[in-house]
């Protein structure tokens, strides 16, 4: 039997293509089954990407939670990991600790529990893990190595998973060690030890977030392999090591992807996903990340399974990505078993499949071509795929299946007119086999599950820039989320503030509060900076109260066309107006101070509120001081666009209220 595009069922093979040049494949149980599937997942955090995801207006931002992580709907994850905040950087942003310093706990900052309890309301079953990629400074005692005090460390990694259970009713599943950085057994010893003592036995080890080099040393640790439940590599390019397979542990990749998310992306995404079984018995998939909801000029711009970077606007867009993942999520759970019978196929791509204790059958198989498929990393080395008949025999328990329910994907890279989870006619079973004509760049699923879905909503709003004229007060009393909207903190934490001080107009403000250079992940800069808006701004003019809380050396700054964030931002440029304690000011043509364009007295000292006005247009710049002239006409020597920023001289504490900004 042939299943055609058109959905015809040929009746006569001279009407259709010989069946003598379909190449055949066995589905069978009965010969034994292959290793336990455990989920496809995504990752927020590594960098504060689901950073904008909070500030969106419902409908919105539910809508786009639906989509992934809805069972039967869209994407319908089944993991959900986040980023263990650190107070540092971790690639396009920071996201805040629970524990800023040794004797402080506040299981509320950060958008990652808000998040986390959105998806098990949808999904009650999603696994949940947590990875720290940097730890405050007080972890590692003024060093950047937190393995040095292992007891520490665990210690606090151990108290943000009794907190996610104590404040949020949320049970971790998994907990990772320091993201892509050398491991250390003592230490992963002594998380599992600490886990153990305050009865989280039941939370697995994933180890190392990086190569697969913890499994050499499983292999001659008997301590240290007792104590990881899953060795978890990063980009493995599909493949694992003999090492790793002798753990006889589960395998991830537990993180993957990282891939722009057009459609040469969901052809990376589709490969990996049936490839990592495939050639490296990888149970688990997880991408980074979860949803692009960061500024797109940013590292790693549209990096997620789907885009919403747009809360002012509402706008999101719902990218291949998602639904590649429906063709595996939808129609296959944790707890299934891969089959043996999986491979490639021999003119390119792959099937794998999946079955369950009521003898379910889950097929899905790709063909995606070697330059639709690419991923950032690593590097995918040259193969063929071409067009093909492929013939399937359903052999044991699932000779007897009658009828399987087909769902399409078909990247059309020739045409340009892709489509996406589309519901095809059920698929008829004769003599326990069928044969299908693929073609290339293409996504099937053959299921006898009924349940799938391709959720949909009304189009969201259209798409549209930053507002050119932004006001934030801050006066919000009871903050859900650390950072105000917007705000994308590049360095340092800025939080919502009560000042309980000051009965005037700055009750409620926003207050940078990291004082010591955390354990770092990325290269960090030395002063702190959180940046808004529209990176094509140019000419505008941005407004602000500070008020520095550090005699003598404090110092703050309001900035415009600031041009990196991310990894990168301590390369900084823009034009930044300095106001320091010690009662002088500069301007500066970087975030390190290195150019200074203009510079003098201020009169500005701590524990006073001054009003900050800096308007850049064209190649001048002017700055007021509560109100007058402080300098104007500095010569700005570039760059000509970038985002507004705020932010301070060190890692020292600093307030800001009133922020406005008016574009021309």
């Amino acid at each position: 039997m042939i299943y055609k595009l058109s959905f015809a069922i040929a009746l006569c093979f001279s009407l259709c293509f010989d069946l003598s040049i379909a190449e055949s494949y066995v589905l069978d149980d009965k010969i034994g089954l292959g290793r336990t599937f455990d989920g496809i997942g995504g990752l927020s955090g590594g960098g504060a990407t689901s950073r904008l995801l909070v500030n969106y207006a419902e409908p919105y931002r539910s809508q786009i939670l639906d989509y992934l992580f809805k069972p039967n709907f869209g994407a319908s994850l089944q993991i959900l990991k986040v980023e263990i905040g650190g107070d540092a950087q971790t690639t396009d942003g920071t996201e805040p600790s629970h524990m800023h310093y040794e004797n402080d706990e506040n299981f509320f900052r950060g958008y990652e529990w808000w998040l986390m309890r959105e998806a098990k309301k949808r999904n009650p079953n999603i696994t949940l893990i947590g990875l720290p990629w940097a730890f405050p400074g007080w972890v590692g005692h003024g060093k950047n190595w937190p393995y040095d005090f292992p007891d520490i460390t665990a210690s606090y990694v151990v108290s943000w998973i009794l907190g996610a259970e104590q404040y949020h009713d949320l049970n971790i599943d998994y907990v990772g060690i320091w993201n892509e950085r050398n491991f250390d057994s003592k230490y992963i010893k002594v998380l599992r030890d600490t886990l153990d003592k305050v009865g989280l036995t039941g939370v697995g080890i994933i180890a190392a977030d990086g190569n697969w080099d913890v499994s050499n040393a499983m292999g001659v640790d008997p301590y240290l392999n007792d104590a990881v439940e899953v060795v978890g590599a990063h980009y493995p390019g599909t493949t694992t090591v003999i090492e790793a397979l002798k753990t006889q542990k589960k395998l991830w990749s537990s993180e993957d992807y990282s891939t722009f998310n057009d459609e040469v992306g969901g052809g990376c995404w589709a490969r990996i996903l049936n490839q990592n079984y495939v050639n490296g018995l990888m149970t688990a998939t997880i991408s980074w990340n979860l949803v692009a909801s960061y500024y797109e000029d940013l590292p790693f711009g549209r990096d997620g399974l789907m885009t919403a970077e747009e809360p002012w606007t509402g706008n999101y867009v719902v990218e291949s990505p998602i639904w590649i993942t429906a063709h595996t999520t939808q129609f296959s759970q944790p707890g299934w078993t891969y089959l043996q019978t999986v491979g490639h196929l021999v003119h390119g791509g792959s099937y794998v499949a999946l079955t369950d204790s009521k003898g379910n059958l889950t097929v899905v198989i790709e063909t995606m071509t070697h330059d639709h498929s690419v991923c950032i990393r690593p590097p995918l080395l040259p193969f063929n795929v071409t067009a093909q008949n492929v013939t399937f025999q359903l052999k044991g328990s699932f000779a007897s299946i009658k009828e399987l329910q087909v769902w399409q994907s078909k990247f059309d890279f020739k045409t340009k007119k892709p489509f996406f989870f589309k519901k095809l006619s059920p698929l008829k079973i004769y003599d326990g086999s069928f044969t299908l004509s693929l073609d290339v760049d293409e996504v099937y699923t053959l299921t006898t599950i009924s349940t799938g879905q391709k959720g949909t909503y009304p189009d969201p709003p259209a798409s549209g820039p930053f507002p050119k004229v932004y006001f934030d007060d801050f006066n919000v009393a009871n903050p859900s989320f650390s950072e105000a909207p917007d705000f994308a903190d590049q360095t340092g934490v800025f939080e919502y503030y009560i000042n309980l001080t000051d009965p005037g107009p700055h009750v409620f403000t926003l207050r940078q509060v990291v004082t010591q250079m955390p354990v770092t992940w990325a290269t960090d800069a030395d002063q702190t900076i959180s940046v808004i808006g529209d990176y094509k701004w140019q000419n505008l003019t941005v407004m602000c109260d500070v008020f520095m809380e550090t005699v003598k050396t404090g110092g703050v700054f309001i900035a415009v066309r600031v041009d990196k964030g991310g990894q990168s931002v301590r390369s900084a440029k823009g034009v930044f107006f300095w106001v320091f304690a010690d009662g002088s000011y500069k301007v500066t043509n970087d975030l390190v101070g290195k150019t200074v364009l203009a510079e003098g007295l201020s009169g500005t000292r701590a524990y006073g509120w001054h009003t900050l006005t800096l308007t850049v247009e064209g190649e001048y710049a002017t700055g007021l001081l509560n109100g007058y002239p402080l300098w104007k006409n500095a010569v700005v020597l570039g760059p000509k666009n970038g985002w507004a920023a705020i932010g301070t001289h060190s890692f020292e504490l600093a307030q800001f209220d009133n922020f406005a900004v008016e574009v021309k």
